[in-house]
């Protein structure tokens, strides 16, 4: 499978305003829903701050939208919670939690406890990477909310990006937010949201690969301190 062909890829970015009350969030999700069928694509959703504004826009434009949660079986609790406190407040949305062909336990019988410590790149592409990639087999686009705030790594993001590593589209349509507007909107709109964000934790993954920061660490900071590793492998090559 190739990645979809975007025909007019500058002139469609030139088209989206990302100066207006979304930044240009707004309209690329209109153009998104307008442009694939929706069974081709997904909201691939962490449930982090970023997420939970995301689920509002997406909500707003397709009420019945396909999100898929990637369920490591390693999540705290209460990011389940606030998966449970999403799916009341929006019933009509189609969350997916996506498990990893193998359990805890048989992970730990084919590679060793504890892998997370010893070879994390491997925990992440067992439990996270190819259940994205399983989903995405028969997507042309998936929604992410990256921001160019974030990490270096995520400063160059454009609204559409060819996806080379899953051969797709992939869209997203907050990376001209700053974390304060993140806030800021979730606060206006009284939106539920993981509690462990009050407690110094502005990125959530996997509770044995996140801690939280102090106030000036940045939004990464948190994520497989000591390692090096800075991404679970979604947003790389």
């Amino acid at each position: 499978m190739t990645v979809p062909a975007l025909n007019g890829l500058q002139t469609i970015l030139e088209s989206f305003e990302a100066d207006n009350e979304t930044k240009g969030a707004r309209n690329v999700l209109e153009w998104a829903y307008s442009h694939f069928e929706s069974d081709k694509i997904v909201y691939a959703s962490s449930f982090g701050a970023e997420a939970i504004v995301l689920i509002d826009l997406i909500h707003q434009v397709k009420p019945d939208a396909h999100i898929v949660f990637l369920d490591t079986g390693l999540h705290f609790p209460e990011t389940y919670e606030v998966i449970n406190q999403i799916e009341a407040r929006f019933p009509t949305l189609q969350i997916e939690r996506k498990l990893p062909a193998l359990t805890l336990d048989e992970q730990a019988a084919q590679h060793g406890t504890a892998l997370w410590k010893r070879e994390p790149n491997s925990c992440c592409n067992i439990r996270k990477v190819i259940p994205l990639r399983e989903t995405l087999s028969t997507k042309e686009a998936w929604i992410s909310g990256l921001r160019r705030e974030q990490s270096p790594t995520r400063a160059a993001t454009e609204f559409l990006n060819e996806d080379g590593k899953f051969n797709n589209i992939k869209i997203c349509p907050l990376i001209h937010w700053t974390w304060d507007e993140v806030w800021n909107y979730i606060r206006e709109k009284d939106l539920p949201y993981n509690a462990l964000h009050d407690h110094g934790y502005p990125s959530i993954g996997c509770f044995p690969c996140t801690q939280a920061v102090g106030a000036d660490g940045d939004s990464r900071a948190g994520r497989w301190t000591g390692t090096g590793k800075t991404e679970c492998g979604l947003h790389t090559r």
